[in-house]
């Protein structure tokens, strides 16, 4: 199986989604955001306001470059802006099989509407901020991905279901 890579924009599942795949196929679980909060000891929020956007960047792709050295299996998410980076893109098609979370910008602002703790989202309006990024995002999405999994309207176990059907 390799290493599963689940990419997205932010809030379309791929935490959770990694976590049940992770049970499901007996595979460790990490997410490349908590492992760079653990190495900065600072959240991301803090990390783009203390040290910047192009700091916190450079920190994801030392992250997936650290994960290429790790051997095993394993299920990885990562932050929804870590494939905007052609290097990074590469790197992850190296590592494993890339996944593609895709969601409509309304489930997005549905399931993100009162975390305050995503830096790009926070200002006016972030509805259409949401729609913007999204959209300047898919076609770099579709390019890192293997397979594209549509996300709206499913259950978590048919999402997990689904995957497992496309790298099996």
């Amino acid at each position: 199986m390799s290493k599963i890579i689940l990419i997205g924009f932010m809030g379309c599942g791929k935490s959770t989604v990694g976590k049940r795949l992770s049970y499901a196929f007996r595979k460790p679980f990490l997410d490349t955001d908590k492992i760079i909060e653990k190495k900065a000891n600072m959240t991301i929020s803090e990390l783009f306001e203390e040290k910047g956007e192009a700091y916190f960047r450079d920190m994801e792709t030392a992250c997936i470059k650290e994960l290429m050295k790790e051997s095993g299996e394993y299920i990885i998410a990562v932050g929804g802006g870590l494939v905007l980076r052609s290097e990074n893109r590469r790197l992850l098609k190296e590592l494993g099989h890339v996944i593609y979370l895709r969601a409509l910008p309304d489930t997005i602002y549905e399931r993100l509407q009162k975390d305050s703790t995503r830096p790009l989202l926070q200002g006016d309006n972030p509805k259409e901020k949401i729609r913007t990024m999204m959209s300047e995002r898919a076609a770099v999405y579709e390019e890192a991905a293997q397979f594209i999994v549509d996300v709206d309207g499913k259950e978590f176990e048919e999402i997990v279901k689904e995957i497992g059907e496309k790298i099996l």
